[in-house]
């Protein structure tokens, strides 16, 4: 089936008009004033003037941050297991000199799903995962989904060779971006899963020079070339990357790729290998039946702007009462009336004209309740976003308990945003062991324990029919600080709980200088009493 690159911008119109049928504004102008909101231009476009100041008391960006920070607050590990194959869950990572040869063991299996978690770890600290994820909770949370793109670099260095004497150097991994829903268009708007979309559509606008590249590498005629040229706009051009499903019978199938401009082809149709579409999202809010998430901000925006103009009223109220206007008599006050304290003024004639000369306008009495409804309106906003005093750290505990009560309690209504979240690293974790089992080959992959790293072989065609699964674990996130911990320690410490190694390698990092070696002046006293 050759795929045209007319039919594919096709398919893109009509993804664009969805998008901008949207809501009462459309997806793209929603979400620019969710991102102004977010990060504080909340005046854009109300046409107040610049006589006055135009307060911004940004609870949208305040509520944003302690919800993205409470999801990344605890530590997660990624767990993987086959299907169809019983794995021992404290099985151990089998140290192979070489890849295993003949039928694959249950024994290997095991090891083979440990090293995936290590090396999950590894990956993940090599694409600095953790600024991918923050990345995509801000879009997320700005627009309502949020989309990581997993793909293929066949030019990044490994540090691997393919022989002993290094002569055969191993390139190409995996790489991830962060992509704006605005440039993610699906099959079927109306079906949820991706992994079970017909087609997903990446748009990306490139510099000419690099789309003629690629379209030179992959084989373009001169004609085709010139069509890109004449597609580009300021040297950038429209590409559109279309993954999509072929069968290979009624329940097997490949993802296959095509890229093209509007006029042009600049990738052929392509397999990947995969097995899974190489995206993973994260939605903030589910929306029934569509790919697409909900942002919270959108529904947080008129809120922000009562907010706003209430404070911005009783400012300008402050002022004026400070500084009331004016009034001057012209007839007796012949000079320039500056307003500066303590000015001198002179008044020619009687005293009644000096009484008259100059006064002061009143301005109406501020209501004293209307701090209070600003007040109440702050609060109601946040306890409804899920934000409270509490969730804040406005509001102290007598006691850790008591903390932990009410903190337990306040995150409570986080919890159904953070399993999607995990559920997204699990996706995450799919994609990247499928690329790991069809893209790897033969080569070796870096494990990291807690005492050395080294580097398992791996022959990838060995498990290539094999289904994976992942979960995610999570560690309990830390509710209170250094300070606290350490005088938790030095409690077990003293009611003789733990010992002085075990005290010492708990400690936070910084409390004391040079850990190892104080540690290994613990072992070598060798204080039998001590329990080391």
């Amino acid at each position: 089936m050759k795929l045209l690159p007319k039919e594919i911008f096709s398919e893109y119109e009509k993804g664009v008009q969805y998008k901008a049928s949207l809501g009462s504004r459309g997806l793209f102008e929603q979400n620019k004033i969710n991102e102004r909101f977010f990060i504080g231009d909340q005046w854009y476009g109300a046409k107040c003037g610049n006589d006055r100041p135009l307060v911004r008391y940004n609870i949208i960006k305040r509520i944003g941050d302690y919800k993205m920070s409470q999801i990344l607050s605890a530590p997660i590990a990624v767990n993987f297991s086959t299907e169809g194959i019983p794995q021992n869950k404290d099985s151990e990572l089998t140290l192979f000199e070489k890849a295993p040869s003949g039928a694959v063991t249950q024994t290997e299996i095991n090891s083979l799903t440990t090293a995936f978690r290590k090396y999950f770890d590894v990956t993940a600290e090599r694409l600095s995962f953790n600024v991918l994820q923050e990345k995509l909770l801000k879009n997320a949370f700005v627009t309502g989904t949020g989309v990581l793109y997993t793909y293929w670099d066949p030019n990044a260095k490994t540090g691997l060779f393919a022989d002993d004497k290094k002569t055969s150097e191993i390139k190409g991994d995996i790489c991830c971006e962060v992509l704006d829903i605005e440039d993610v268009y699906f099959g079927d708007d109306y079906i949820e899963d991706i992994q079970s979309q017909p087609f997903v559509i990446i748009a990306s606008t490139l510099p000419l020079e690099e789309v003629l590249k690629e379209a030179r590498i992959n084989g373009a005629d001169i004609g085709q070339l010139r069509d890109i040229e004449n597609g580009a706009v300021n040297n950038k051009v429209l590409v559109l990357t279309k993954l999509f499903k072929e069968y290979k019978d009624k329940e097997n199938y490949t993802i296959k790729g095509v890229k093209v401009c509007e006029n042009a082809t600049v990738r052929r149709e392509f397999d990947t290998g995969l097995r899974l579409y190489p995206l993973s999202i994260f939605k903030w809010e589910r929306k029934n039946n569509s790919p697409l998430g909900e942002s919270e901000i959108t529904y947080l925006i008129p809120n922000q702007i009562a907010i706003n103009r209430m404070i911005t009223a009783n400012v300008w109220s402050a002022m004026t009462t400070g500084m009331p206007i004016m009034l001057v008599n012209g007839d007796t006050v012949t000079q320039k009336i500056t307003n500066e304290p303590g000015q001198i003024i002179k008044v020619y004639g009687s005293n009644e004209d000096v009484t008259g000369a100059v006064k002061y306008v009143a301005p109406p009495v501020f209501n004293q309740e209307y701090d209070a409804s600003i007040k109440a309106l702050i609060e109601n906003t946040l306890t409804q976003s899920g934000a409270n005093e509490v969730a804040l750290g406005d509001s102290r505990a007598d006691n850790f308990s008591a903390l932990r009560a009410m903190r337990d309690a306040s995150l409570m209504p986080l919890s159904l945003t953070k399993n999607r979240f995990y559920a997204f690293v699990e996706d995450t974790a799919r994609i990247w062991a499928d690329f790991w089992i069809t893209k790897y080959e033969k080569r070796k992959i870096k494990i990291e324990d807690k005492n050395s790293t080294w580097y398992m072989p791996f022959n990838a065609s060995r498990y290539k029919n094999l289904i994976f699964n992942t979960k995610v674990e999570v560690s309990a996130g830390a509710l209170y600080g250094d300070a606290d911990r350490l005088n938790t320690l030095i409690t077990l410490f003293e009611k003789g709980i733990i010992d002085r190694r075990q005290l010492i390698t708990r400690l936070p990092d910084g409390v004391v200088s040079d850990k190892k070696q104080l540690l290994n002046e613990i072992l070598e006293e060798g204080n039998a009493n001590d329990g080391i």
